[in-house]
């Protein structure tokens, strides 16, 4: 068994530290990812649901644009995968996400992790022109155009939600296929979605009601996706030796750890806690 990959999933606003410094302080304590959350704005009255919160509001309306930070970091960073935790694709335009994280691919020399979802307010998706309860629809609609676009020369692609004849889009991302696409969300459906159009899933450990590992392994029998091609990574990893160890055990390829907003302040504190618990882990596994 791999060691499984340490890594921090950050909300980067103008009100914390910027986006390459914390890029910085991941690479220099030897973890192996950063990834950002996005949001484009939060409307002034909207529906509140299970993950809304007073104190998520202004952080999710302060976000820096998840992709453009992530290239400044690219700039100051080696060796770190790069990743969206994750890109709205209800809220991208396609055509334009494809080109900005090919783009990103080639800056960070291949080190980008393109976590996707749908979001979870209803009236921020509403006014990039996508109904509520047709957003799985679209994300996997754009999910494949995308693929696509990366994939294809010249691209076409005709669907519900998205259609344009042959067109050319270069360049092509540096990894090959384009970065790995996974899942970040925690419905009972989303094991399925993610063995028929992803190449893994970003669950939250307090999140999903079932067993991830177990659920996706039924979901690629179902399709006739193989498992070990998959990659798991447990966001909102507890600081937890024995969960840590029961979930690479059983197939988890690694763990995202969260900085929430009442901890920003003190992230080097926080980033320091997670590369303690790293050390722990590979000295507990030798």
């Amino acid at each position: 068994m791999s060691t499984p990959r340490f890594g921090v999933c950050l909300l980067p606003t103008d009100q914390t530290l910027a986006p390459v410094d914390m890029a910085r302080a991941v690479e220099t304590r030897g973890l192996d990812m950063l990834f950002f959350a996005e949001n484009s704005h939060v409307p002034v009255v909207h529906r509140k649901n299970s993950y809304h919160s007073e104190n998520m509001v202004q952080p999710f309306a302060r976000m820096h644009d998840s992709i453009t930070a992530l290239a400044a970091c690219a700039a100051v960073t080696e060796r770190i995968q790069l990743g969206t935790g994750v890109c709205l694709l209800t809220e991208r335009d396609p055509i334009i996400t494809a080109k900005a994280i090919a783009t990103l691919d080639h800056l960070s020399q291949g080190r980008v992790v393109f976590g996707i979802a749908g979001g979870w307010i209803k009236e921020a998706m509403e006014h990039h022109g996508t109904p509520f309860k047709e957003r799985w629809r679209v994300v996997r609609e754009h999910a494949l155009a995308i693929r696509t676009l990366w994939r294809d020369d010249p691209a076409e692609f005709h669907g519900e939600y998205v259609d344009f004849e042959p067109l050319c889009m270069l360049p092509k991302p540096l990894q090959h296929g384009g970065p790995p696409m996974y899942i970040g969300s925690n419905s009972s459906k989303v094991p399925a979605r993610v063995a028929e159009y992803a190449d893994g899933w970003m669950p939250i450990y307090d999140r999903y009601a079932g067993d991830p590992i177990a659920d996706l392994r039924a979901a690629c029998a179902d399709a006739e996706r193989d498992f070990a091609e998959m990659t798991v990574l447990l966001f909102g990893a507890p600081l937890e030796l024995e969960v840590l160890e029961d979930f690479a055990t059983r197939g988890c390829d690694g763990f995202v750890f969260l900085a929430p907003p009442e901890r920003q302040h003190e992230l080097e504190v926080v980033l320091d806690e997670i590369a303690a618990l790293r050390e722990q882990f590979i000295s507990s596994a030798a």
